[in-house]
């Protein structure tokens, strides 16, 4: 629920600049419909597949390990918030690589920084993404999942507003707090941008990119996001199927 308040919220703060509306206007009928298929996907299958199929595998090769993690909360929360959040720096950098960026590309289609373009991808690439296997073990194994949980709601709210431009302003409070050490909708831009490859990979902290020397900080709007693509409708949902 949170999640989805979260959505409409953006949306709704979104719609208000004039600006984005025309944008949102401006969409061709092949970005909505990916925009729209990507968010179906990933907000609602896999979250599904997470507890009726994957959650029942653990069951199944794990037999009697169900809550046999007793975790402080706090350390639950971490666990998933900044945890699974190194995991997935990784598991984001090796969606850059040769091998699999066929499958990635499509996210970096997006030529305007929106919400709604925050799932866009392959069908495949939510499948490669460790959310769907970690989070269902970790379900499985935590005696109390819920601060957990709420590790991974946080996540997935920051996932859609780094993909907004709803931010705070540089020079503001909010800005000086945050900015240290959340990845702010501007850092993220920095990874979407034409102009700079291979930065900002990090999802909730910046400490990874920092520690790993992919760390980008411009307090300035890219020139232009996106990249172009000769992939058809078809390939951009099922690739390489």
């Amino acid at each position: 629920m949170a999640i989805f308040i979260a959505f409409v919220t953006l949306l709704i703060l979104t719609f208000a600049k004039t600006e984005q509306w025309a944008k949102f206007k401006a969409k061709s009928w092949e970005d909505w419909f990916l925009d729209g298929i990507g968010l179906c996907f990933q907000g609602i299958l896999i979250p599904l597949l997470q507890i009726v199929l994957i959650y029942q595998v653990y069951q199944h090769w794990l037999p009697g390990n169900s809550g046999i993690l007793n975790l402080h909360p706090i350390l639950a929360f971490c666990l998933s918030f900044v945890g699974v959040d190194y995991l997935y720096y990784w598991n984001h950098r090796l969606l850059h690589s040769r091998g699999l960026w066929r499958l990635h590309l499509v996210h970096h289609t997006m030529s305007e920084r929106q919400v709604l373009g925050t799932s866009r991808n392959t069908l495949w690439t939510s499948f490669l993404i460790i959310y769907l296997w970690i989070h269902a073990l970790f379900i499985y194994l935590l005696q109390d999942p819920t601060p957990y949980m709420i590790g991974v709601s946080l996540t997935a709210i920051l996932d859609l507003w780094r993909h907004s431009e709803i931010e705070p302003l540089p020079g503001t409070i909010l800005h000086r707090l945050l900015s240290p050490w959340l990845i702010l909708p501007m850092d993220h831009a920095w990874h979407h941008a034409q102009e700079s490859a291979g930065v900002n990979y990090g999802a909730n902290l910046k400490l990874w990119d920092r520690l790993h020397g992919t760390h980008y900080d411009n307090k300035t709007a890219p020139n232009a996001l996106g990249i172009s693509s000769d992939l058809t409708l078809a390939q951009k949902l099922i690739w390489p199927f």
